[in-house]
């Protein structure tokens, strides 16, 4: 992956997540952490990757944030100094909620061995 990618990685995720933090409302007791953004070599798309806690929230928070893509993508464009800003799309991040049940699996082991 380029530098440049790299970079843009890095700015799409920190002004989206300013974003969401100020703009978003989510039900009570709901967490929201953007995980990672990957930008295609083009910079015509941006895949932002979400994990929430509780989990079971999940499908409600990406409901959400789909129904208000406009907006962000709107804000998010007013934001940087850059052409051409690539399209986002929220995605789901599978890699925490399977590196918690890896988790969990390690602590029954743990407990069996007791």
């Amino acid at each position: 992956m380029s530098k440049r990618i790299e970079q843009v990685n890095r700015l799409i995720k920190e002004e989206v997540s300013k974003i969401i933090l100020r703009e978003f409302e989510f039900p009570p007791g709901v967490l929201v952490t953007l995980t990672r953004a990957i930008t295609s070599a083009n910079l015509k798309c941006c895949q932002i990757y979400i994990s929430t806690l509780p989990e079971n929230k999940k499908e409600q928070v990406l409901k959400i944030l789909k129904q208000r893509i406009y907006e962000t993508q709107q804000s998010l464009n007013k934001r940087l100094n850059m052409r051409p800003i690539p399209r986002i799309e929220f995605k789901e991040e599978i890699r925490t909620s399977e590196a918690g049940k890896i988790e969990e699996i390690l602590e029954r082991l743990k407990k069996r061995e007791k």
